[in-house]
């Protein structure tokens, strides 16, 4: 005779006896780490355990069916559970004047989750209560991190999600003007851009001064490749490694076609179909050079150990200007369409190399298939790329006229010329 598997005992119990069971088993959990909690604190009152937050968590699933999930109702019996929580807590204060209000909370917590469950929230419920008990539990992790964490961060952060979950939402997803201006996916470029370089800020703030010169220069090359080879070029004047710090230049802009490969990839999946494979395949052979000619020994033994420093890419300023200049981009593709043809589209490739690209080749994806040919936006791009490569080989020659700036502006020209090379298949 075969036992019941522990899932038709399950099935067989009624429907309130299985919320009931999920009310307790979750009451209990958070019961279990507050009891744990009490084990390390020094003697002393404190609230709940293993037995009143499985009773408080009853009552709120109790209120809840009686009242049938009356909202007055349940507001009255959290109120009433507030106001022994707050006793509870005025009676804690009479010993330790330090005492913190998170069991309180909890309590308040529990009753809110015996309600949910009631209700039939049982992801829900489950997942609030997995969270709480991760909270609770990294709570000296948590403390030291508040602690260890500029406060400048917080704001960094906030202002990545304010660009992301609050304005982007907001905006209307429609075409206007006969430009296709789309609010939405404007905005979602300035996201995706930022989310790119915050990445690498944070990856760069995490590795520190262990990163060395060519690890910072790939991260700096996922934020700027251009601002990243300026300052691996002035820096380079105090160190006498050009295999090095060339080797790190180019590596950066291998990495600026790997973020241009990843950003047709979420933009236009046509024009990642057309040059996707080239770009990805220019990034590897980049990096890869980079790395192998950094590895060339300058006959030195000193070893230039400090990282690019960072810079916070999340200046708001900043993500207004990039979508002002990504429109502009936009409106201004359009007029070299229609009066210069392609023509006009590559000069402006050309032209937009000397700055930052990703507004112009942002602007491409976007116009490709509806002002703009997929084939002619593909060939911007890659023009406007390699402009920039040529540019930035003259940079580095002039902030580091040594060896590091020669072999720099040869390195990053070859680069350039290879990067062009996909044309022959793009224009047949």
């Amino acid at each position: 005779m075969s036992l019941p598997s522990s899932s038709t005992l399950l099935t067989a119990l009624p429907p309130d006896a299985q919320k009931l069971l999920l009310v307790l088993l979750l009451s209990f959990l958070i019961g279990l780490e507050r009891e744990e909690h009490k084990e390390q604190t020094p003697p002393g009152y404190s609230f709940g355990g293993v037995r009143t937050f499985p009773l408080i968590g009853l009552l709120g699933y109790a209120l809840a069916m009686a009242s049938r999930n009356n909202p007055i109702v349940l507001a009255m019996g959290l109120a009433v559970i507030g106001a022994f929580m707050l006793l509870s807590f005025y009676h804690k204060l009479s010993s330790n004047k330090k005492a913190g209000l998170t069991s309180e909370v909890s309590g308040l917590f529990i009753y809110v989750v015996g309600a949910l469950v009631f209700a039939e929230h049982f992801w829900v419920a489950t997942a609030l209560v997995v969270s709480a008990v991760l909270l609770l539990e990294l709570k000296t992790a948590l403390e030291g991190l508040a602690t260890r964490l500029p406060s400048g961060e917080i704001l960094t952060f906030t202002k990545f999600m304010l660009l992301s979950a609050v304005i982007l939402p907001v905006l209307p997803d429609e075409q206007y003007t006969a430009f296709h201006i789309n609010p939405f996916r404007t905005w979602l470029v300035v996201v995706a851009i930022s989310g790119i370089s915050y990445g690498s800020y944070l990856l760069q703030k995490l590795l520190g001064r262990n990163s060395g010169i060519l690890m910072s220069a790939a991260l700096g090359g996922a934020y700027s490749s251009t601002v990243t080879t300026i300052a691996l070029a002035k820096r380079s004047k105090d160190q006498n490694r050009p295999h090095l710090f060339a080797g790190a230049i180019l590596a950066a802009s291998g990495v600026m076609y790997f973020r241009l490969g990843l950003l047709l990839t979420i933009f236009s999946q046509e024009l990642r179909s057309r040059i996707g494979v080239f770009l990805f395949t220019l990034a590897v052979a980049a990096i890869a050079a980079g790395f192998l000619l950094s590895r060339i020994s300058d006959g030195k033994n000193s070893k230039a150990l400090e990282e690019v420093q960072p810079r916070n890419p999340l200046e708001l300023s900043a993500a207004f200007f990039f979508a002002f200049l990504f429109v502009a981009m936009l409106v201004v593709t359009g007029f070299a369409l229609t009066h210069l043809g392609s023509l006009g589209v590559y000069t402006l490739a050309l032209i937009t190399g000397v700055t930052d690209v990703d507004p112009f080749i942002m602007g491409l994806t976007q116009a490709a298939g509806t002002t703009t040919s997929a084939t002619t936006a593909a060939i911007g791009i890659l023009v406007a790329a390699a402009s920039n490569n040529v540019v930035k080989g003259i940079y580095a020659f002039v902030f580091s006229p040594g060896a590091t700036g020669r072999q720099s502006l040869v390195l990053l020209s070859l680069l350039a010329m290879l990067g062009l090379t996909p044309l022959l298949l793009l224009t047949r």
